[in-house]
């Protein structure tokens, strides 16, 4: 093994050589001498494994060519975009909602330049950041005031928090609900320092369930939308109206966590119904959550709407400046809610409400247009379909309703290998991602936010 590891060029000669050099004026010397060493390092490693030199070190061409790929990776982002067909539109873990045209460029200004966050141009003195988040909720909503956190669940503990550290919190049983990522109520309440009372069974809470749990150390009455699951049959729950009348004859807030946050009438699309944030404060309630990422169609955001003197509480406390967003993200969210100003452009500027509602003709034109690209490219080794399928809104939003859609299916020929197709397609310079389901790969077509760069994407196979 000693003449291979004389075979081992030195750092400084290939740094030297002209392919060096000119790696080094990409990728700077720094990078380029680090990414030498950590290649010998592997060389010395594969000799002492394998008793011969690795593929990448015969011949100096290749060995430069390695180099210029292993750099040219280490600065690509690896947070790549991925085309989404698995029939999931809001999928938590590709992303949620894709942001609107005018988020995107009202993130992209804050990002190139200096923004008036936290400076009042009118009175030229300092402002809050949240002040115009606020403003446009309060017009979009009737709620008197805003208050803007990173996400939900940093919505639901600043609540927590801020009106119920060191007393009780009174929750339906049938509500403590765990979501992805293990983030469940009871933990969230055990982390902002509050006690945990739960009323009633998992099928069956009544309003006598919370008027017997009130005493002189409930600081809130909370209800949670069950948006990720249903229980069905026998079962009984307290409305946030019978709740509130409750409240007010106790003298106890109530506040809600609504969790996906739709701020229109679905069912006006044809689309599932989906309890409104209006219809929340129309009820009386003090605080209601909901996200900015899912039925919102924006970005990843906690948001709280209620009364003014319940978010002048929640602005003040401490964990509100460890949870606040930034420019970008503010500046994304106000151009989202904008665009609720003009609801009935809404289906055409927002490309969530736009993914839910397209026609089934308009999935026909896109599944033939993938299904031919997909034959040209695979040359019949697979056999391709169209077919009927059901899609999903995800991130917990309406679980068990189903949308019609079209899915291109791929299914195995003789000799064919699909799980290995499967895994080409995430290998791609946007990644393309379906489910596998009864043999076959399915690649539904409603959840894809760009037929064009997916088909462009394709002809890379």
């Amino acid at each position: 093994m000693t003449a291979l590891f004389q075979q081992l060029p030195a750092v400084d000669k290939l740094i030297k050589m002209p392919q060096g050099e000119q790696l080094i004026a990409e990728f700077g010397h720094s990078a380029v001498v680090a990414m030498c060493r950590e290649v010998l390092m592997q060389a010395r490693q594969s000799i002492q494994k394998n008793h011969q030199l690795p593929e990448y070190l015969n011949g100096i061409d290749r060995t430069f060519a390695t180099l210029r790929s292993r750099l040219t990776q280490q600065n690509t982002v690896q947070i790549k975009t991925v085309h989404n067909l698995t029939g999931t539109i809001l999928h938590t873990n590709l992303g949620r909602a894709i942001w609107s045209q005018a988020a995107q460029q009202a993130a992209l200004s804050a990002m190139q330049g200096n923004v008036a966050l936290e400076y009042d141009l009118e009175e030229g003195r300092r402002g809050h950041r949240d002040h115009h988040i606020s403003a446009l909720l309060s017009r979009l909503t009737g709620a008197e005031a805003a208050c803007v956190v990173n996400n939900n669940a940093a919505a639901v503990l600043l609540m927590l928090a801020t009106f119920a550290q060191g007393k009780e919190v009174v929750i339906s049983r049938g509500e403590l609900i765990e979501i992805g990522g293990a983030f469940r109520i009871p933990d969230i309440m055990a982390q902002a320092g509050c006690h945990l009372v739960e009323v009633g069974t998992t099928n069956r809470t009544h309003l006598k369930d919370y008027r017997q749990a009130i005493n002189e150390n409930t600081a809130l009455l909370m209800k949670v939308h069950s948006s990720n699951y249903q229980i069905l049959g026998f079962t009984s729950s307290v409305s946030e109206q019978e709740l509130v009348a409750l409240g007010r004859e106790m003298n106890v807030p109530v506040v809600t966590d609504l969790g996906s946050g739709a701020l229109i009438n679905l069912a006006q699309y044809g689309l599932p119904q989906e309890p409104t944030v209006q219809e929340k404060l129309a009820q009386g309630v003090d605080l209601i959550s909901f996200s900015g990422d899912k039925l919102l169609g924006g970005v990843q955001a906690g948001i709280i709407v209620g009364k003014k003197q319940w978010i002048a509480q929640l602005q003040a406390h401490p964990l509100k400046r460890v949870l606040r967003c930034d420019k970008v993200t503010l500046a994304g969210l106000e151009a989202t809610l904008r665009l609720y100003l003009n609801p009935e452009k809404l289906t055409e500027n927002l490309p969530t409400l736009y993914l839910l509602t397209q026609s089934l003709d308009e999935l026909q034109d896109k599944a033939q247009r993938l299904k031919v690209r997909l034959e040209k490219r695979l040359n019949a080794q697979f056999d391709i379909q169209i077919e009927e399928a059901q899609a999903q809104i995800g991130s917990g939003s309406q679980p068990m309703a189903r949308l019609p859609s079209l899915a291109v299916t791929i299914a195995e020929k003789t000799n064919s290998k699909l799980t290995a197709l499967a895994e080409r397609f995430k290998t791609l310079s946007q990644p393309i991602i379906g489910r596998m389901e009864n043999g076959k790969l399915w690649l539904d077509v409603r959840s894809v936010a760009t037929i064009e760069m997916l088909l462009q994407v394709v002809d890379e196979l």
